[in-house]
């Protein structure tokens, strides 16, 4: 039985693999460590920010009042909203001032000077 559990498991990590799909966002020459802005892609929009050569990305819409984080400012991975302040950790989306209001994260990787985000 127990070889069995990891040969699914096996399998449903070699899925996961197949299914990960990352699109091209932005090239990474164009958003300057300590900035980010926002990206339009299928239709929905993300911030992406370099926190010193490091890309992160986040859903761009500020769960308060909707406000571009794509726009905002940041600081020590933090982004705030241009809108009300609200700060969103680039790591794991938890807000500063509403745990409870999160944003939603999401992987991201540069090949070839690209800046890719998972979707």
């Amino acid at each position: 039985r127990a070889r069995h559990a990891v040969e699914k498991e096996s399998a449903d990590t070699a899925f996961n693999r197949m299914t990960t799909t990352y699109i091209d966002v932005a090239e990474a020459s164009s958003i300057p460590p300590g900035h980010g802005r926002t990206v339009n892609v299928q239709g929905r929009e993300f911030a992406v920010w370099n926190v010193g050569g490091r890309y992160f990305c986040i859903d761009d819409l500020c769960p308060h009042r909707g406000g571009p984080l794509g726009a905002g400012s940041m600081k020590d991975g933090t982004v705030y909203c241009p809108l009300h302040g609200w700060g969103f950790d680039l790591q794991t989306g938890i807000c500063s001032a509403r745990p409870d209001r999160p944003v939603k994260t999401y992987l991201t990787r540069v090949i070839n000077g690209q800046v890719q985000i998972q979707l």
